[in-house]
């Protein structure tokens, strides 16, 4: 069998929630954006539309959902369907680099786990859509993964050992290269935190999906034909639990 990408991996496996802050680092870029039923929302990357469709149930929002895989697409549609907020979301298949929208469109652009995996010019240039498309005021909320150590050669280990196990190229930034992204295109300010990645750790896991799902996904997990690719990406996430964090930023046109 194939390997996949790491997050469509874990997808498979069962698990909801593929950022690597897990639910605390969305709460806080959610509350940051003080979001009401009167705010035009774009999410970017939607994926299976978990965070689209819970900001939906709780701020009784219509928004624009966009994903460039149409696979992810067609979840997030189901999803939503089941949810019974399928009336609430334009999902829209878009690419975040030549986004579909006029300018000043969106009060609130949301883009989570997928400016890890460009490299920096595509970052500046998707940041710089977002920039765009938001109005004079409106917030961008951002959430990947970030480097806490300032060693150039180190890091460059990091990132070529953490896109073998995850099987996608990945170019996380260290916390003030992070920051400097974003204020190079223009963000008036930028608010960030920061802290360790909760994604395959067994306590984040539990406190992103719940104990019952948590055990379902490991279940999943040591099936012979997944237990290769878990393990591997387990013990990198795991070799580099100091070294590999999230960032969620917030920053204001």
């Amino acid at each position: 069998m194939a390997k996949l990408a790491g997050h469509t991996f874990l997808a498979t496996l069962g698990k909801k929630r593929l950022r690597p802050g897990g639910i605390k680092a969305t709460q806080w870029l959610l509350k940051e954006a003080k979001l009401n039923s009167s705010l035009k929302v774009l999410e970017v990357a939607c994926n299976m539309g978990t965070t689209s469709i819970e900001m939906t149930k709780k701020y009784n929002l219509n928004l624009t959902s966009c994903d460039i895989d149409k696979n992810a697409l067609e979840i997030a549609k189901a999803n939503a369907k089941k949810k019974k907020v399928s009336h609430k979301i334009n999902f829209v298949y878009a690419d975040a680099l030549n986004l579909p929208f006029e300018d000043e469109s969106f009060d609130v652009v949301i883009n989570e786990a997928m400016l890890t995996m460009q490299n920096d010019k595509n970052k500046e240039k998707a940041i710089s859509e977002y920039y765009r498309v938001l109005k004079k005021g409106g917030m961008l909320l951002t959430h990947d993964v970030c480097l806490t150590k300032d060693d150039e050669t180190f890091n460059k280990e990091i990132k070529a050992n953490l896109s073998r196990a995850i099987n996608v190229h990945v170019e996380p930034l260290t916390v003030s290269k992070w920051t400097e992204t974003f204020e190079k295109q223009n963000f008036d300010k930028v608010t960030e935190i920061n802290g360790p990645m909760s994604l395959m750790k067994p306590t984040g896991m539990i406190k992103d999906e719940g104990f019952i799902n948590t055990f379902r996904i490991i279940k999943r997990a040591l099936k012979k034909e997944n237990k290769t690719q878990f393990f591997t990406m387990f013990k990198t996430f795991k070799k580099y639990k100091k070294e590999l964090g999230y960032i969620a930023v917030a920053s204001i046109k």
